[in-house]
């Protein structure tokens, strides 16, 4: 009698898991919680949820603070290498890099008080760059984890090869936006090459903190930088 119960309770549970495979599977991918959010430019931005933060999966491209108050557009390298207030730039001058790649901003931009981030975000600071590589695993293999896919000599990616460790697990899509130098103003590397983006966080009177990564490597680095440099700017939900 105990036999037949034991074979009627197998059988019930191998019922139960052909039932609801999905139960009994452990390696079904999650899909990544998405999501928009809109600018005072009225430009729309796709946003993705990484652990317990909600962020933008593109750069930003405003050229108005929140407020509506109009960013400046600085271009000439001298001008811009002794600003002290906010500006933005288009990567290398071209507005044909935008659409992709977003624009570049000094950290006065970045922390005006008309805020430059949609409303109801704000621009990450350094603890929440940190949250967000540690959930990813540390900054060793995070930037591998949000950098977009491919490279540019396949055609299904922005970075130059290898592109080390891309794999975008929650569809971030960081991309190499390139920077502007801060001593001479002029622009830095290439496109495909490095992607730097702001933290609000200051380091001292001259200098805040950033992230970057590049693409021979899967780093999510911690950098201390001038605050007149050019960087990206992913923007996280309050």
């Amino acid at each position: 009698m105990k036999t037949k119960i034991y074979l009627f309770s197998a059988f019930l549970i191998l019922g139960a898991c052909i039932i609801f495979t999905s139960s009994c599977k452990k390696d079904d991918p999650v899909e990544a919680e998405t999501g928009t959010v809109t600018d005072a430019d009225g430009n729309v931005y796709k946003t993705v949820k990484i652990g317990t933060q909600t962020w933008m999966a593109e750069n930003l491209k405003t050229t108005k603070y929140r407020n509506g108050d109009a960013i400046p557009e600085v271009t000439e390298d001298d001008e811009w290498m002794y600003l002290f207030t906010g500006a933005y730039c288009n990567c290398y001058n071209d507005v044909n890099n935008v659409t992709l790649y977003g624009r570049l901003y000094n950290w006065y931009a970045v922390t005006d008080s008309r805020n430059i981030a949609p409303a109801g975000w704000h621009v990450p600071s350094e603890e929440e760059w940190k949250i967000l590589s540690d959930f990813l695993g540390g900054e060793d293999i995070a930037g591998g984890k949000l950098k977009s896919t491919g490279n540019t000599e396949d055609g299904n990616g922005l970075w130059f090869s290898p592109n080390t460790g891309a794999s975008d697990e929650f569809g971030f899509k960081a991309l190499p936006g390139s920077c502007r130098d801060s001593e001479l103003g002029k622009f830095l590397g290439f496109l495909g090459d490095v992607g730097y983006w702001w933290a609000s966080t200051s380091y001292s009177n001259g200098q805040a903190y950033s992230r970057r990564t590049v693409f021979h490597s899967s780093v999510l680095e911690k950098k201390i930088m001038y605050k007149q440099s050019g960087f990206s700017l992913r923007c996280v939900k309050d």
